[in-house]
């Protein structure tokens, strides 16, 4: 489970989907009392801040949009509470650079 710090911009189609993917499921948890998740590092950073969560989803479908992707599944901006940015992260953003690099996708290489 992972929301990336870096413009969605710069992941491959995998990653960006997938981010989508765990974007709703950190949504869920925290809008919902899903029990599911609830005490993973990734779902506790959003806690209190669902606006910016709300915001990270956004930027997603901007660039899903861009890439010619279909989007169905709008979250509700009337729950989007809390703080309107993120500034806590779970890895460095050095860390996550480093990580997408090992991996064997196109992340860092999708228009910048």
């Amino acid at each position: 489970m992972r929301i990336w710090d870096i413009h969605p911009r710069r992941l491959c189609r995998a990653h960006l989907l997938g981010e989508h993917a765990e974007l709703h499921a950190i949504w869920s948890v925290l809008v919902n009392g899903k029990k599911g998740y609830s005490r993973h590092p990734e779902v506790l950073r959003w806690k209190g801040k669902l606006l910016a969560l709300y915001n990270v989803h956004e930027r997603i479908v901007t660039e899903m949009l861009r890439r010619g992707f279909k989007h169905a599944s709008p979250l509700d901006k009337r729950l989007a509470r809390g703080r309107a940015v993120q500034k806590a992260r779970v890895d460095t953003l050095k860390a996550q650079l480093e990580n997408l690099a090992k991996k064997r996708c196109k992340c860092g290489k999708t228009g910048k």
